[in-house]
Formats: C-alpha cells, sequence, structure tokens
C-alpha cells in the first residue's frame, strides 16, 4: 500500500512538473518572441527617433505604471514584503534594471540587431557562472558543453563582423551588448529568489521603479533629452513603432519572464535569449537592419544545439528530482 501511494504521489509531482513546464516554456517562448522583435524595433528608433537616455526613461516610466497598476487590479493578500524587501528589490532596479536597458540601448545604437541578439543569447552562460558560484546549480558535462557551443556560437558571429552602414561602431556597440547581457543574467537570479515568494507585480513594480530613479537622476546630471518621436502624429510610424516597445517588449515581456522564472530553472530562462536571436535575425534580414552571412546561420545553429543539451540536462535533473 506504501509502495501504490509513493508511486501515485510520484506520478501526481511528475504531472505538475510537466504541466508546470509547459506554462513557463509557453511564457518564455511568448515574451521573448516579443524581445526578439524588440530589438529591430528599438534599432529603428535609435538614433533617429530618441537616443538611449531618453528610450530609456519612456520604457521605465511606462513599465512602472503598468506594474503599479497591475498590482492594485491583481493584488496578491497572502504576500508578505518587508522594507527590507522593498530596498533591495529597489536597488536591483537602480543597478540592474537601469543599467541593463541603457547598455542594450546604447549597444543597438552602434550595432545590428543580430549582433546584439548574440550577446543576449550568452545570458545562459553568464546565468549558469554565477548560480555555480553560488552553489544553486551543479556542474554538468551536458551544461557546459551547451554554454561551451553557445559561447562559440557568439564568438563565431562576432569575429567575423565588420564595420558597415547597418553598424556604425560594431566593437563599441558588442562591448554595451556585452555589458547588458551581464547585469540582465544578474537581474534574473536575483528575480528568481524572490519570485519563490513574492508576486510578480510586487518585484517588478519595485526592480522598474528602482531603474527609473536611476535614469531621472542621469537626466537631471546630463540633461541628456532626445525623442523627437514623442512630437510625431499619434498614427505614424514612429509612434506606432514606440507602443509596440512600451507595450510588448517592456511591459508584457518582463511579465512572461517572472511566469517563466517562477516555473522554470533560471538557466532555462536565459536560454530562451537563443530565441531572441532567431527573431531578431529572421526580422533583421527582412527589414535589411542586417545583410545576409553563412557565418551567422552557423553561429544560430550553434547557438540551437546549445539550448537543446542544456535544456535536455535540465529536464533529467527535475526527473530525479520529482
Amino acid at each position: 500500500m506504501d509502495s501504490q501511494t509513493s508511486d501515485t504521489n510520484k506520478s501526481v509531482a511528475l504531472e505538475q512538473l510537466r504541466k508546470s513546464r509547459i506554462k513557463g516554456n509557453l511564457a518564455m517562448f511568448a515574451g521573448k518572441t516579443f524581445s526578439g522583435l524588440n530589438q529591430n524595433a528599438l534599432r529603428y528608433l535609435l538614433p533617429r527617433w530618441m537616443n538611449a537616455g531618453s528610450g530609456v526613461v519612456l520604457r521605465l516610466v511606462f513599465g512602472s505604471l503598468f506594474f503599479w497598476i497591475l498590482g492594485i487590479v491583481k493584488p496578491d493578500k497572502t504576500e508578505k514584503i518587508t522594507a527590507r524587501d522593498r530596498l533591495l528589490l529597489l536597488l536591483t532596479g537602480i543597478i540592474t534594471v537601469f543599467g541593463y536597458m541603457f547598455t542594450l540601448l546604447k549597444g543597438l545604437t552602434y550595432t545590428t540587431p543580430i549582433s546584439s541578439s548574440i550577446f543576449i543569447a550568452l545570458q545562459a552562460s553568464v546565468v549558469y557562472i554565477i548560480c555555480l558560484f553560488l552553489r544553486t546549480e551543479r556542474l554538468s558535462a551536458g551544461r557546459v558543453a551547451g554554454i561551451i557551443l553557445g559561447i562559440g556560437g557568439a564568438l563565431v558571429c562576432i569575429l567575423t563582423q565588420k564595420h558597415s552602414d547597418v553598424a556604425s561602431a560594431p566593437l563599441a556597440g558588442n562591448l554595451y551588448c556585452l555589458a547588458s547581457t551581464v547585469l540582465f543574467a544578474a537581474y534574473l537570479v536575483i528575480e528568481k529568489r524572490y519570485l519563490k515568494r513574492l508576486s510578480n507585480a510586487t518585484v517588478s513594480k519595485y526592480t522598474f521603479t528602482g531603474g527609473l530613479i536611476t535614469a531621472l537622476i542621469v537626466l537631471a546630471f546630463t540633461g541628456d533629452w532626445y525623442a523627437p518621436v514623442l512630437t510625431e502624429g499619434l498614427f505614424t510610424p514612429g509612434m506606432a513603432v514606440l507602443a509596440f516597445v512600451l507595450i510588448f517588449p517592456t511591459a508584457l515581456s518582463y511579465l512572461l519572464t517572472d511566469i517563466g522564472l517562477k516555473n522554470l530553472p533560471a538557466t532555462v530562462v536565459a536560454l530562451y535569449a537563443n530565441w531572441i536571436l532567431i527573431v531578431a535575425a529572421i526580422a533583421s534580414y527582412i527589414l535589411g537592419q542586417d545583410r545576409f552571412s553563412w557565418w551567422q546561420i552557423i553561429s544560430i545553429t550553434l547557438m540551437i544545439a546549445s539550448v537543446y543539451l542544456v535544456e535536455k540536462d535540465e529536464s533529467s535533473d527535475r526527473r530525479k528530482q520529482a
């Protein structure tokens, strides 16, 4: 009887794990599709219609309002948040959210959406390294092999990129994008910790507010505001692209990322950055924001192989734990 009960409990746990995994993967697939198109939308806006500083302010104002309103409309009365939690979440936003958005936009000012996305695809490697230092992930051959493939794919594309009409300063742009990857990886690891006991809206409203505080302070000191897109008509292409950036990649993508973090390991969430690369690459070729290259195809293929290896290893771990 005890054996039957144990088998039943194990089956229930596996079914719950399966449903949780499906929910998390669907959320990440949708969210990172928006993020992939975000690379192309931002490249369209930068630097003609806005600069990096003003773009970050606009995104953080909209995102902060969205998550504060979401917290009011859909409150979680069971959660308990302390003053220390609020302070640490604000600090997380001050450093990682602002830093990630600013360096990403600066990078996209100088390089192409594909190059930017290649660096974003390295998030899984950075997250895994951080988790190894924190001892929340184990060292495994499958994940290490996947990460090596991902890094190799990034290097293939980066080392073959040349200055062109679509990339005015690729080295500077790539360095900014590398910084954005490190900052977002740190954000994922920290966010995962808080989402175990706090709601999506609560966590994001404080991190976005922290980021907005930094953005406004930087703006006050530098006066670096340039956003002629705001003077355009409501139904012009520039405003339409800006609306897309604010609604989908800024608000909905972060909300879906939180759902992914609740249901998947941080390393798997980070691996979905590879899907950003694929979406951005397809859109870039269609929109003429980059030039076709077989080196880029090789790079993308290596990234897909990287996702498969790490996800396979993660799935094996979760089955054993269940």
